[in-house]
């Protein structure tokens, strides 16, 4: 075998970024820091691989540090790693699902660093930001419980007391519902012909990386005018048949574009069942009444790496022939940075330009595992 090929293997892949990951690891102090670090740098790791680079440890040696953290209870091997990092890696049925008490080891495993005996906290949601939505149901809530517990622990209290009080001020809890919006920033989206691609974004930065952002009612109106801003801006006037909503969160969204920006059009409503790779259309969808060949926007709370965009345009083509489909989308990942500069930093912006929208309006971006709107609607 050549040089060149044993440099190009994946073994060899995997220990040139352990030793990266290492001395990110060195500079930052942080696991956390240094896997984020990694992920900037390739855009094709996922968070599972990155945590162990940032380690400095190949996939046997991360299952030798699991039987550690268990007292040698379990046998895993490497290639359970590997299963775990194929399936958080790949958008296919590959790999397998880490169960959410094999991330609690594996959380506490990585967060021993590369000498294993450093004591960062890592969530296990961390482990596994871009897959979140991919996980069983039951794993889903038991981390989102787990984060929630965790941010409402009790403050510190040898903290410095405030000034002018006797005791310090509780901080307010990482799960609490956020206001906070980042910087506004400009990006091109895909626009209809003649029309202003350049649509007003902001970010929305998450204090508690790992953890999703609640918002409160405030940021969700904020996001649904900045919508507004966005359509009456497109450069010519848009008329629609009707205003269609992806579940719950989707549906407020488009009964408020509805009433305010299209003379209280008809509303639709797709209620989207998900079950790991398998989505399917619930019976108690709704489909108005509409013209033939009709223009309809189409609302989603948040756009990750899932293609329900794409299954759902095509069930409301097949339900009206020939429609044409604007898209709004309150929250859209990004692969990095916020404050992207081009639509494709975006993580779902393949799935949105093969949906073939007529044009595309998102107001923030977001960082993994995502936002939560008011009440936890769905």
């Amino acid at each position: 075998m050549s040089k060149q090929s044993q440099d190009s293997s994946p073994q060899a892949r995997g220990r040139r970024l352990a030793r990266i990951g290492n001395e990110l690891w060195l500079e930052t102090g942080s696991v956390k820091k240094a896997a984020t670090e990694l992920m900037r740098r390739y855009p094709v790791i996922c968070s599972l691989q990155a945590h162990r680079y940032a380690c400095g440890l190949s996939q046997d040696q991360a299952a030798v540090r699991y039987n550690q953290m268990t007292g040698h209870q379990t046998s895993l091997g490497g290639t359970s790693i590997n299963a775990w990092e194929t399936w958080a890696r790949e958008r296919s049925r590959a790999g397998s699902p880490p169960s959410f008490t094999s991330l609690l080891i594996l959380a506490a495993a990585y967060g021993g660093g590369p000498t294993g005996v450093a004591e960062e906290d890592i969530s296990p949601g961390d482990l596994v930001a871009e897959a979140y939505e991919r996980l069983a149901v039951e794993d889903q809530l038991a981390l989102k419980r787990y984060a929630t517990i965790n941010s409402t622990s009790p403050p510190d209290t040898t903290a410095p007391a405030a000034e002018g009080q006797g005791t310090a001020p509780a901080a307010r809890p990482t799960s609490a519902e956020s206001d906070t919006t980042g910087h506004d920033f400009i990006i091109a989206a895909p626009t209809v012909e003649y029309g202003n691609p350049d649509r007003l974004v902001y970010s929305l930065p998450n204090p508690a990386p790992g953890q999703l952002l609640n918002l409160s009612w405030t940021s969700f109106g904020y996001g649904i005018e900045r919508l507004i801003h966005q359509i009456k801006n497109l450069g010519r006037r848009t008329d629609v048949d009707a205003c269609f909503g992806i579940n719950e969160a989707g549906l407020v969204m488009a009964t408020f574009l509805a009433s305010a920006q299209f003379g209280r059009c008809p509303i639709g409503y797709l209620k989207c069942n998900k079950s790991r790779e398998f989505l399917s259309l619930d019976k108690a969808s709704m489909f108005p009444e509409l013209p033939d060949a009709p223009e309809i926007v189409l609302c989603d709370f948040e756009v990750k790496h899932a293609d329900v965009v794409g299954f759902i345009s095509r069930e409301i083509r097949n339900h009206y022939p020939g429609a044409q489909i604007y898209f709004a989308v309150f929250g859209a990942m990004t692969k990095g940075k916020l404050d992207v500069s081009d639509f494709d930093d975006l993580t779902g912006a393949g799935i949105m330009r093969a949906a073939n929208f007529k044009a595309v309006f998102v107001a923030a971006t977001m960082s993994p595992p995502g936002i939560e709107p008011p009440l936890e609607l769905r």
